[in-house]
């Protein structure tokens, strides 16, 4: 579908800004697939703009990590490795059961009632089995759980992981046999937190990252496995 910016851009960002916001979108959702090349050109003419802000775009894209420039071949987007996605994860489970331990104190009733809403407007999103609606409502929930905190720091280092974490996580909601564990997690951590019951909140919290680590971990072997085949 052609998809023209320069008719609904919005009029307070630079076009290179909403070029970059665009095709990271893109790269966030799957839309632009691991490994699929980044032509400026095509790209240019799909957005209706010129070569300059995709170029820079791209430049922004591999800073984040989300964009790989390959040495005669141009750019790519990056693939989700068993080693990123072990990285990452390895830290936001740490980062994670810190915030739910520190939210068992610091909770207030307000955010306490937004937490049990926000496990509410999950459990409603899976119904539309739309994976960005999902992914949208899973944000808004942890994000309750790390402002909770009342740590500025952490939710800074929490902040710095989420391009990389929105991504794994799109991964793992597209598969729908997760959901229903996903709504359970999340209640346990809401009754968790409300009991003050740090030990099982941290558990979870770690059980959560664990579960999505491995989903994806599937993935990416089955999709190695079916490279291979194609290539033999």
């Amino acid at each position: 579908m052609q998809e023209n910016l320069q008719g609904n851009m919005d009029e307070f960002l630079p076009l290179r800004d909403v070029v970059f916001n665009t095709l990271r979108k893109e790269i966030l959702t799957g839309e632009l697939k691991p490994g699929e090349r980044l032509m400026e050109l095509h790209l240019a003419n799909r957005l209706g703009v010129s070569r300059t802000p995709i170029r820079e775009a791209i430049r922004k894209l591999e800073l984040e990590g989300l964009v790989i420039m390959i040495p005669r071949k141009g750019a790519e987007v990056a693939q989700i490795t068993e080693k990123s996605l072990k990285d990452t994860l390895e830290v936001r489970r740490a980062l994670d059961a810190l915030c739910v331990e520190l939210a068992c104190d610091r909770i207030s009733q307000g955010e306490l009632t937004a937490l049990s809403d926000a496990c509410d407007a999950f459990e409603k999103a899976t119904v539309t089995r739309d994976p960005q609606k999902i992914a949208q409502a899973d944000v808004a929930l942890h994000d309750i759980i790390v402002e909770a905190t009342g740590n500025s720091r952490l939710v800074q280092l929490v902040n710095n992981l989420s391009e990389q974490m929105y991504r794994y996580r799109f991964e793992y909601i597209k598969e729908e046999s997760s959901h229903e564990q996903l709504m359970k997690e999340h209640r346990i951590i809401y009754e968790s937190i409300r009991n003050k019951d740090k030990e099982t909140a941290a558990k979870t919290a770690r059980l959560h990252i664990d579960n999505q680590e491995n989903s994806i971990m599937k993935q990416i072997r089955l999709e190695r496995e079916k490279n291979l085949t194609k290539r033999a």
